[in-house]
């Protein structure tokens, strides 16, 4: 069943608030703990820079779809994606890491907000998913908050 686009926005909304809320009250030294040990080393700043990215990337893929794009090139390699964003994120301070990804979430949230129940099915290339529906890659942008978050939580008690 097709969730409305009121709905996805209430759980952006939502969802994009307890990230905002988990990183606002993070403490200082956990800012600078490994998280991930795979490929690149990301602490929690660079996963906070990785949503960051990814929020903005996310609703430009979707904008993009909506106006006939196929999405994302067959070939695009979203870990060099995401280490060069997180790179050019790296010297930002945290809370204005924190304020552009509220920004950033409040404009995903406006775009679902225009969309018809029926735009959420036409269809693109998303990097992780490959071919999905727009109501999956916009249920992914939340989720995607919830599974960096529990990941952090995880190793920091």
């Amino acid at each position: 069943m097709t969730d409305s686009p009121e709905r996805l926005a209430e759980r952006l909304a939502s969802e994009g608030q307890k990230t905002i809320d988990f990183f606002s009250n993070l403490p200082d030294p956990l800012w600078f703990m490994t998280i991930y040990e795979e490929g690149t080393l990301w602490q929690v700043r660079q996963i906070l820079a990785h949503l960051v990215s990814a929020e903005a990337a996310n609703r430009q893929l979707i904008q993009a779809i909506m106006v006939g794009s196929p999405g994302a090139p067959l070939d695009f390699n979203i870990d060099i994606f995401n280490e060069k964003e997180v790179k050019s994120l790296a010297s930002q301070p945290n809370q204005e890491l924190i304020d552009q990804f509220k920004r950033l979430r409040q404009e995903t949230i406006e775009f679902v907000l225009s969309l018809r129940t029926d735009d959420l099915q036409k269809q693109g290339c998303h990097p992780f998913f490959g071919v999905a529906a727009l109501e999956d890659i916009i249920k992914l942008i939340y989720r995607h908050g919830q599974i960096h978050v529990r990941d952090i939580r995880k190793l920091t008690g």
